[in-house]
């Protein structure tokens, strides 16, 4: 999900209760049996999961680098998405709809030219970001620190560094303004070096616990700034810090424009059109990478289980969304939702979501349908979705988690509609527990996915495990719900109830301006 929204955040671990398998009860004519549920989960392999993961890296390193909506990257992945569909036997539409492309049209630049050459990342969670409102333009010189209070203080706002003009004596036109986070928003900083003859500005992150990393957001407040404004984590800006006399080179070259993106849908020609049971991924990533785990892997998956499943003989309608420009905020999903009558929404029955199915650091995560973890549940309905994954992963004897059911990921539309909903999370730039590596493996200390929204999310990105697994998951719940006729999870036997921490854990909103 682009910074603008973001991605559930890992709940309480949970204490799981083996099984040695998933049991199926119900009424005679309203569940699949085990065997149709069997059939489905061994069709869908994560090797030929891995097959389309592979199709679109193949896709981004084509199109320089990236897969982002509005993009030939893109474009390129919603027809390979809708060729196998339509193959297969599905009714498929291309829906299209404009949206705000906000992106660059060659790739942002910093880098410490002396000494020791070093190329820093962009994007967040990276290294560094442009400031929101920054121009575009380039700018070479030397680092001036301007009042940096290293190491930082021991709260927030120590440094003032770059809120007062005083604090600018004896700069240096034409170098480049270090400064630091604290007291005043963002705005002032810039502008005071601006006032000094600076040629760029870096703010680096203030240091102290939570505020390390590249933010979220960090935005000037409107248009008048003339030389080009990044935003850097603290490690970056201690970094250049370091040595008197490092040189950079800056170059951003931002574009915004109104672009053509689309969502892909299919559905079954067989089933009950009055029940729909509705399975979605975002097709998009961002433009910093080729975008494999985010979102790739929830895409693949359900592009094979909807083309496994396509030989079934479904009793509800099955309709699988593949959505355009999540990564600008939910713009595909919100723009389907929106067009649907109030007819058409009263037709479906279920919205299952899958964003980051695969992250190498994973945690089992499943959306807190019933908010008792996090204390926001979604519609009616959403809580036996979340058992019924729950019961999935405990009849493989895994552990699962909780993962904040915010509505900021592509089922938000479809709960604000009121439709029940529900899905997987394998986790993003949240740090891992010792709990949680005690409990899932993987290392603690490092984030879920350590190339969220980076260059590096590509086919190297992935937990061959987690794909395969909640492939399953998917595979799993498509069928029994595809052949429920009763309530929401009606097909699924009770499984033992599952110990829930009270403990929830998540990120603030990140500051934008001080």
């Amino acid at each position: 999900m682009r910074s603008r929204l973001r991605k559930g955040m890992i709940g309480a671990v949970v204490t799981v209760v083996a099984l040695s398998s998933v049991a199926f009860a119900g009424p005679a004519s309203a569940h699949p049996g085990k065997d149709a549920v069997g059939k489905l989960v061994k069709a869908v392999s994560g090797k030929h999961v891995k097959q389309h993961l592979r199709a679109f890296q193949a896709i981004a390193n084509a199109n320089n680098g990236t897969r982002v909506s509005g993009t030939p990257g893109f474009d390129a992945s919603r027809d390979y998405v809708a060729k196998k569909l339509r193959k297969a036997g599905y009714n498929v539409t291309i829906q299209p709809f404009e949206f705000q492309f906000e992106g660059y049209v060659t790739p942002p630049v910093l880098e410490r030219t002396s000494p020791a050459p070093k190329a820093y990342t962009y994007g967040f969670f990276s290294d560094y970001v442009a400031m929101g409102d920054s121009p575009a333009g380039s700018a070479t010189g030397t680092i001036q620190a301007v009042d940096l209070v290293l190491p930082p203080g021991p709260a927030a706002n120590s440094s003032t560094s770059g809120c007062e003009a005083t604090d600018f004596t004896g700069f240096v036109p034409g170098n480049v303004a270090l400064m630091q986070r604290g007291t005043c928003n963002f705005r002032v900083k810039v502008d005071n070096a601006m006032a000094a003859g600076a040629a760029g500005a870096i703010v680096f992150n203030e240091g102290q616990e939570g505020r390390t990393e590249v933010d979220l957001n960090p935005v000037l407040g409107g248009p008048g700034v003339t030389i080009p404004s990044f935003f850097t984590s603290f490690a970056v800006g201690q970094e250049l810090a370091a040595t008197a006399g490092t040189t950079v080179k800056m170059n951003w070259d931002p574009i915004s424009e109104v672009r053509t993106t689309y969502n892909v849908i299919a559905q079954t020609k067989k089933g009950d059109p009055a029940n729909v049971v509705m399975v979605g991924a975002h097709l998009d990533g961002v433009q910093e990478g080729p975008g494999i785990n985010d979102n790739g892997s929830g895409s693949a998956g359900i592009l094979e289980v909807a083309l496994q499943f396509a030989k079934t003989k479904p009793k509800n309608q099955v309709r699988f969304a593949f959505w355009g420009a999540e990564e600008f905020g939910l713009l595909g999903s919100e723009h389907y939702v929106s067009t649907l009558t109030e007819e058409e929404r009263a037709k479906i029955a279920l919205y299952l979501n899958f964003d980051m199915i695969a992250s190498p650091n994973y945690t089992f995560g499943i959306y807190d349908g019933d908010g008792d973890a996090f204390g926001t549940a979604g519609p009616e309905g959403s809580a036996q979705i979340e058992e019924d994954f729950e019961k999935f992963f405990a009849g493989r004897g895994l552990p699962f988690t909780a993962s904040a059911f915010t509505g900021r990921s592509d089922y938000g539309p479809f709960i604000a509609a009121g439709i029940p909903a529900g899905g997987l999370f394998t986790g993003a730039e949240q740090l891992k527990t010792a709990e949680e590596a005690a409990i899932f493996g993987g290392t603690a200390g490092i984030p879920l996915d350590p190339c969220y929204h980076s260059a590096c999310d590509d086919i190297r990105n992935i937990s061959d495990k987690a794909l395969d697994v909640n492939s399953d998951a998917i595979a799993t719940l498509v069928a029994t719900y595809a052949a429920n006729t009763g309530t929401i999870g009606a097909a699924t036997a009770s499984a033992p109830s599952s110990a829930r921490s009270s403990t929830a854990r998540g990120h603030a909103p990140a500051e934008a301006l001080s």
